[in-house]
């Protein structure tokens, strides 16, 4: 016991000093080198920056031990994305597309000989990969995706043709996780879905178009053409279906969404306390006044709430675990986090001014940074319904009408729901509409981080941060269930315009 004591004090040790050589060198470059403001407002990213970021191994937390890597273990992952989401956003989703999206899935499903060879180009060549699911009609419906694969017996090479965009790392990854759908012998499409490694520099992917987006500056977006020959080794072989492999490697992104969320939010919560107590209106400080400590106390909750996050998935989530059927528990940190990062920005904004209000400042940039991360990996809005229908699929199985009671036994609420007691004591309603399923899905999956926030503070966390987040969590998600609540369901007027002009209606 003793030795297992010592050898994690090592382990941790380690760690301490990995993250530490890497908070160093990303304050150097950002902030010592250059001027971070010039560095994020221009389209991509020095060269020789991206190197020497590189250089730290930062994505040596997605590679096994075996290949050279850190070992894959999911804190050492997430507390890599938060320290450089503190740093730079765009930056820690560039860590996360390719660790999550394309790493992980290697690791998980990828042949041993092709292991070695990717591994070893990311830790001595210092490459970078990307995933390809989107299509142009085909966003978040993939499971329609019109990319298809076919095998030639003979080269056994799987040849595949299809159009994908808003790729993260366009043009730039030297390796591609590209999905497609297989195709029969009559060339239909049928249901299966394969993930396939295909290197760059061998050619068939042609970049017709580079996105300009809004947001995001340091990472190129735009539409490729595909059309790869892959050797057969060099697809990932599922556990059971290509379906459960792909909501696997879905699921498992989005529970370390907390990773580039934490540091994020830690950052506008950091800039919004230095502005406050700096900035002097009426004679005092804003620091002093009762409206703006309500909003750092916001921001203090979802920097807390984040890292209870990241506490749920470092615990329950090793590289081994089969996350396709933790939908619930995805689908809230993605959609939750989500949102807090982008009302973080919104009150950064709020509490800075006008000045705000530039791209050379963190606040503008932030909000139009964090704003795709609403959307991308699942748009919240689809992803509140999914938390939703998937409660109800659970309730139903349970033979169970009464949200509260289910709720109270059920391990993802069970320490949040005695919170609710009274306002979801009702029996719900399985064919409700749309809207409700959305409504009712933001209040569970706030429900159930701030469960998740309940355990961290069982755990050891600054008792006064958690106490105040729950605070702010109750009145957020009875607010939320107040409106599932209600019966208020305005429609949409079709051909608005009749007696709909207000100028005709003055009379002098």
């Amino acid at each position: 016991m003793d030795f297992q004591l010592q050898e994690k004090k090592a382990v941790d040790k380690d760690l301490t000093y990995f993250l530490s050589d890497y908070r160093e060198r990303l304050s150097e470059l950002f902030n010592e080198r250059n001027n971070e403001d010039e560095l994020v407002t221009t389209r991509g990213l020095p060269p020789y920056v991206l190197r020497k970021v590189l250089e730290c191994n930062p994505l040596s937390a997605f590679i096994p031990s075996e290949y050279g890597g850190r070992g894959c273990v999911t804190k050492e992952a997430m507390s890599m994305l938060q320290t450089t989401s503190y740093q730079s956003l765009p930056l820690s989703l560039m860590m996360g597309i390719n660790g999550a999206l394309f790493l992980q899935p290697v690791a998980n499903y990828g042949e041993e000989d092709v292991k070695k060879r990717v591994f070893g180009k990311f830790i001595k060549e210092k490459n970078m990969g990307g995933l390809m699911i989107t299509e142009p009609d085909y966003g978040s419906d993939a499971l329609r995706m019109q990319t298809g694969f076919k095998l030639d017996e003979d080269s056994d090479q799987y040849s595949i043709q299809g159009l994908k965009h808003w790729a993260g790392l366009t043009g730039w990854a030297d390796f591609w996780l590209m999905t497609a759908r297989g195709l029969d012998d009559k060339g239909e499409l049928t249901r299966d879905i394969g993930f396939f490694i295909h290197e760059s520099s061998n050619g068939g992917i042609e970049v017709e178009e580079y996105y300009e987006n809004m947001g995001l500056l340091m990472l190129p977006y735009g539409r490729n053409k595909v059309d790869i020959e892959v050797p057969s080794s060099y697809r990932l072989q599922p556990k059971s279906t290509g379906v459960k492999m792909m909501l696997d490697i879905l699921h498992r992104s989005r529970l370390q969404f907390g990773g580039m969320g934490t540091g994020f939010l830690q950052r506008m919560l950091d800039e919004g306390i230095d502005h406050c107590k700096e900035r002097f209106v009426g004679g005092k400080s804003l620091f002093e006044y009762d409206q703006v400590k309500e909003r750092l106390a916001n921001l203090q909750s979802y920097f807390t709430v984040s890292s209870a996050v990241n506490y749920f998935t470092s615990s329950n989530v090793p590289l081994s675990e089969d996350t396709s059927r933790m939908d619930l528990a995805a689908n809230s940190i993605k959609s939750v986090i989500t949102d807090y990062m982008h009302e973080a920005s919104q009150s950064l904004m709020q509490l800075v001014g006008a000045k705000g209000y530039k791209m050379s400042h963190i606040a503008g940039r932030s909000m139009v940074d964090s704003r795709p991360f609403q959307i991308f990996e699942g748009s919240n809005d689809i992803l509140y319904q999914q938390i939703t229908e998937s409660v109800l699929k659970k309730m139903k199985r349970a033979k169970q009408t009464n949200l509260y009671e289910f709720l109270k036994d059920y391990s993802l609420t069970e320490y949040a729901a005695e919170h609710f007691k009274e306002s979801t004591n009702f029996d719900v309603n399985y064919k409700m509409a749309q809207r409700n399923l959305v409504k009712l899905g933001r209040a569970l999956g706030r429900i159930v981080t701030m469960n998740m926030t309940i355990q961290l503070g069982q755990s050891g966390f600054n008792s006064d941060m958690v106490s105040n987040s729950i605070k702010s969590l109750k009145g957020e998600i009875n607010g939320l269930i107040s409106a599932y609540s209600s019966n208020e369901s305005p429609d949409i007027i079709d051909n608005y315009e009749d007696s709909s002009s207000w100028l005709d209606l003055v009379k002098a």
